[in-house]
């Protein structure tokens, strides 16, 4: 006799992933995204439709859209960044990060692309720059859900290290779930996740956390609107932790 009650078989811990179903075939894949906030809705909840509407007719317009809100919520952010210093911040910083992130995802996109086809990949440019587009803008909502806690902050310490150091924890948050959307992105597009796509994603955030110090001051202020100097990050960061830390031991004799 058959024992009923034999527990459940679980997987083996070494069975490859599942494969994800082909785009198009599940539930809400062929939805149109018509409106930005279809495209919001699609990037939280269902970013396959998302993916699978850019293999469609009318990609294009939808990176435009895309790309259109990640400017839109980098700017809300870079209000908050601009808070607290006030003056000529209040423009500056929303211009820088939103400037900033633009740039980073240009410069960023023909490397993916050539990595993406060393890969194996049969994702078109326009797929792959719309998974670029994409990371920004989930990016850029995580930070924009962060603004009221980086406000309230902004508002309550003077320290500009100590604000740095938030908001780029904010930001390697947001990054690293842009990373992820990127990576499922190329499953759902038949793309294994390889070596050089990760390479790609170390150089994406170098190039993101340099655009930080490429762009300074996006936090306190500055006589020019860009700096003079040419500095590398991690130098800009020593310096910078280092003159706070002074200024903290000066104010306390």
């Amino acid at each position: 006799m058959n024992d009923t009650n034999q527990p459940p078989q679980l997987p083996s811990p070494h069975a490859p992933p599942p494969t994800p179903a082909p785009l198009g075939e599940e539930t809400g894949d062929n939805d149109a995204i018509k409106r930005p906030t279809d495209a919001v809705e699609s990037m939280l909840r269902h970013p396959r439709r998302l993916i699978h509407q850019l293999s469609q007719t009318g990609g294009g317009s939808l990176i435009l859209m895309i790309a259109m809100l990640g400017v839109a919520c980098a700017i809300v952010y870079g209000l908050v960044i601009g808070s607290f210093s006030g003056g000529t911040q209040w423009w500056a910083a929303p211009v820088k990060l939103a400037g900033g992130l633009l740039v980073a995802g240009l410069i960023c996109l023909p490397s993916l692309y050539i990595f993406a086809c060393l890969s194996g990949s049969s994702a078109r440019l326009i797929e792959v720059a719309g998974l670029v587009f994409g990371l920004i803008l989930l990016m850029t909502l995580l930070l924009m859900g962060f603004a009221p806690v980086a406000w309230v902050f902004s508002q309550s310490t003077s320290s500009v290290v100590g604000m740095g150091v938030l908001h780029l924890g904010f930001g390697l948050v947001a990054l690293f779930f842009g990373m992820r959307f990127l990576r499922q992105g190329f499953a759902w597009l038949n793309t294994p996740f390889s070596s050089g796509i990760g390479v790609w994603m170390v150089i994406f955030t170098l190039v993101v956390v340099q655009m930080t110090t490429a762009l300074r001051p996006i936090i306190g202020t500055a006589d020019t609107f860009l700096p003079t100097e040419k500095k590398f990050f991690l130098v800009h960061w020593v310096e910078q932790m280092s003159g706070d830390s002074n200024y903290a031991r000066s104010t306390e004799r």
